[in-house]
């Protein structure tokens, strides 16, 4: 993506479908529902969609499955498949397909009904040869093994882990929408069963139901919609390995690379963004990126979240739906960090609106810290 592509396109409509349990529905079922969201928050109906960009975690070709679920016939169609940052990378693909003209209205989609129909995290994705005679918990093991040497090299601590925790159940308090919403504290994080040292049950995130979608149109026709649109200022890829064991340094992840290159074409850096919005698989996932992704400095991560820093109230608003800890994570949790930036920068957050939010950054997850994307969104005025 060039910083010729800066503003070009930007989100029109949202939506999204099935939060936590959505009973007697299937995937596409799911998918379908978010669409159909997101294109009446729009304007739009699905006869004016002719660019599709999906992927799904039981399928090999879900962007044709799709278009036939949707019963439409999409002059361009993408189904990239790099895990949960996919959705993340899909803005800058529909941008570029806007831009040169291959499709008029682009449909970012997503669904998946994981806890009803398994009730557990199902990937398909396994550890490869070399990895599997260890018999690692596939993908925990792997943030497990990235946490354990972050705490090693620089003395990141549970207690720390555990705010990251904690923080996101506080935004989920605010959000009516979100699965669980109980209090929880760090003594509850710490407390809760084990399940690949040194993450515990609470580090880990939800197994729900759930699907969202977003539009994207033409910067030129984006105000020809109801609601104010959102445009895309930049975006940026970090692709460092697939599998952990061959991931260069446990402690420093791709973000650090497709941040800077996100924040360069938008022309703002990490003291400009209000709202932040992380892929947070596991806790550990939110201090590695927070640190490369330049809020704050590597092995610093932990002292910066401690103690509410990303909060209601503290210095930074991080995961402000309550995460893919608190709010929703279906299998892949790409899309809602965008689905909530443009919530935060619509002004439609609620109880958890932060004032005055004018750039947000969504930051998208892949693999086992494999794929980072990251986007920054602004309103009219950031253009």
């Amino acid at each position: 993506m060039t910083t010729e592509l800066r503003g070009k396109s930007a989100i029109v409509g949202t939506g999204h479908a099935g939060f936590g349990e959505a009973h007697g529905l299937t995937a596409y079922d799911v998918m379908a529902q978010s669409a159909l969201a997101a294109l009446g928050d729009a304007g739009l109906k699905l006869s004016d969609v002719d660019g599709l960009f999906c992927t799904m975690m039981e399928d090999s070709m879900p962007a044709l499955m799709a278009a036939e679920y949707l019963g439409i016939q999409p002059r361009f169609i993408d189904g990239t498949m790099s895990g949960g940052s996919s959705f993340v990378n899909y803005l800058t693909s529909a941008t570029m397909a806007l831009d040169a003209g291959l499709c008029d209205v682009a449909l970012i989609v997503y669904g998946s009904n994981q806890r009803t129909a398994s009730g557990r995290l199902v990937t398909a994705s396994r550890p490869p040869a070399y990895e599997a005679p260890y018999n690692p918990r596939y993908p925990i093991s792997a943030y497990a093994m990235a946490a354990a040497r972050h705490m090693h090299e620089y003395g990141t601590t549970r207690e720390q882990l555990a705010d990251v925790a904690v923080a996101a159940r506080a935004w989920a308090q605010k959000n009516p929408e979100a699965f669980i919403r109980d209090p929880l504290t760090r003594e509850d994080v710490i407390a809760s069963r084990l399940v690949s040292d040194p993450l515990r049950v609470r580090d880990c995130c939800l197994v729900t139901d759930g699907g969202g979608a977003l539009v994207m149109r033409r910067a030129e026709t984006a105000k020809d919609h109801p609601r104010p649109p959102v445009y895309l200022l930049g975006g940026g890829e970090g692709t460092t390995h697939r599998d952990i064991s061959e991931m260069p340094d446990l402690t420093v992840t791709g973000a650090a690379q497709s941040g800077a290159t996100a924040m360069k074409m938008a022309g703002v850096k990490p003291a400009d963004i209000d709202v932040v919005q992380l892929y947070d698989a596991f806790t550990i996932n939110v201090i590695l990126f927070l640190e490369d992704l330049g809020f704050c400095k590597k092995g610093e991560g932990g002292a910066f979240v401690e103690n509410g820093g990303i909060a209601p109230g503290g210095h930074l608003p991080v995961n402000t739906n309550g995460g893919g800890l608190s709010c929703v994570h279906p299998g892949m949790y790409g899309i809602f960090t965008l689905v909530e930036a443009v919530r935060q920068l619509r002004g439609d957050a609620g109880d958890r609106q932060i004032d005055g939010a004018e750039l947000a950054m969504a930051h998208g997850n892949g693999g086992v810290l494999s794929s980072q994307v990251t986007n920054i969104l602004g309103t009219e005025s950031t253009l």
